[in-house]
C-alpha cells in the first residue's frame, strides 16, 4: 500500500517501535507519579514532543528518583 509514493509497510516497524516507547514511558511515569518532580510537565513532554518526548523523558526524567 502506497500513499504519496511512500510504502507504508516500510514505516510500520518504526511506528510500532514508537508506540512501544511511548507506552513504556507513560507506564513508568504513572508508576512513579508520586516521586517525580513536576509529573504533569513530563506528561506533556512525553505526549507533545512527538517521537522525541519519550526519549527525553528516559534520558532526563528518570534521574529524578
Amino acid at each position: 500500500m502506497e500513499i504519496f509514493g511512500i510504502d507504508l509497510m516500510l514505516l510500520l516497524p518504526i511506528f510500532i517501535l514508537y508506540l512501544i516507547l511511548l507506552v513504556t514511558a507513560l507506564v513508568d511515569l504513572i508508576r512513579h507519579w508520586q516521586v517525580r518532580k513536576a509529573p504533569i510537565v513530563w506528561l506533556v513532554v512525553i505526549l507533545a514532543v512527538s517521537s522525541f518526548g519519550p526519549i527525553v523523558y528516559f534520558i532526563f526524567g528518570r534521574k529524578e528518583l
